[in-house]
């Protein structure tokens, strides 16, 4: 008979999770080499194309399936995103709004790892597991109303993968490169496919002069892979200011060409869905209002991530959510 003393019991612990962490990293590991890497970047040397044709369909869901119209289902088809006015309003917004100063307001979040700080100031530029620290927050990524309109446009269920509060101080808040969040997530968490959205609640008003978010409509339906190799560790400098993937000027000059820039606009409460490959971008806030959004990315239940595609590893837990996993802060 074995008699496992305090001490055992903890090795075996400490051991078990090891093998498991071995074992799922492996798991990883080997899908990843089963999957097809049709999303190329990150690459030594360009690509003889500006860009490669998407392989997914845009909207997988029915008109009858959720609360989108089939107009309203078109045009995030046709542009890869949508606007909804007025989508949050009253004493809800207001209550969002407070929870919002809360979270920003709180000094022993400054410094750690899921805040992350204006590249030249102490201003909290961004706020990471947002729905994990705040339940008022995480009531709001798991609603319905807008679950339900993801579900309509991905055809499936789904997880939320990242969230986090953007904060663009008045004065002070930079600008943000464009880029596409899907060649970020494919590259560095081992998002396989184009099976995400996200939906931005804008919390205070946007105008043109405090850095609204810009996007290129028809751009998700091409993919722009991007030049440098993805460097270690490289969300502690992406986060404030985005150096590798960031599109070629070529590309992202054709583009606008083609299909212009639009930014979205409006009173605080509105919606904006986009598809995870958009390409986006911000201007500084010049302004003396500050620009709020609190942001949820949705991700199909069976698209969840593998091994980066172009990273030697993959970026924190607070970035990058496993499904049914929860996160939690490290103490």
């Amino acid at each position: 008979m074995t008699v496992h003393t305090s001490s055992n019991r903890k090795l075996k612990q400490a051991t078990d999770f090891a093998v498991t962490d071995t074992m799922t990293a492996q798991l990883r590991s080997n899908a990843s080499r089963e999957l097809d890497d049709v999303y190329p970047t990150r690459l030594s040397e360009p690509l003889e194309s500006l860009w490669l044709e998407r392989q997914e369909e845009v909207v997988r869901g029915r008109e009858e399936k959720g609360p989108l119209s089939q107009a309203q289902l078109d045009e995030f088809e046709r542009k890869g995103f949508l606007f909804e006015p007025n989508f949050i309003s009253g004493e809800e917004l207001d209550e969002l709004r407070r929870e919002l100063d809360a979270l920003l307001s709180r000094d022993d979040y400054r410094g750690r790892d899921f805040s992350i700080t204006e590249p030249d100031s102490q201003e909290i530029r961004s706020l990471f597991a947002v729905h994990f620290l705040s339940q008022r927050f995480a009531s709001l990524a798991h609603d319905e109303r807008l679950v339900g309109r993801v579900r309509q446009i991905l055809g499936g269920d789904s997880y939320v993968h990242q969230s986090r509060i953007n904060y663009k101080p008045g004065f002070e808040g930079k600008g943000f490169s464009w880029h596409s969040d899907f060649e970020t997530w494919h590259a560095e968490d081992g998002m396989p496919r184009m099976h995400a959205v996200s939906a931005s609640i804008v919390l205070t008003d946007n105008h043109e002069f405090n850095g609204p978010l810009m996007l290129i409509p028809g751009s998700h339906k091409v993919f722009v892979p991007c030049l440098g190799e993805t460097p270690d560790d490289h969300h502690r400098q992406s986060l404030k200011r985005q150096e590798f993937g960031v599109p070629g000027r070529e590309a992202l000059g054709e583009l606008v060409a083609r299909h212009g820039i639009e930014a979205p606009k409006g009173a605080a409460g509105g919606l904006l869905l986009f598809d995870c490959n958009t390409l986006h971008g911000s201007n500084a806030n010049m302004s003396p209002d500050p620009r709020s959004n609190v942001f949820f990315v949705y991700n199909r239940c069976d698209n969840a991530c593998v091994e980066p595609f172009a990273a030697r590893h993959r970026r924190p837990g607070f970035l990058a959510h496993e499904p049914d996993t929860p996160w939690a802060p490290e103490q």
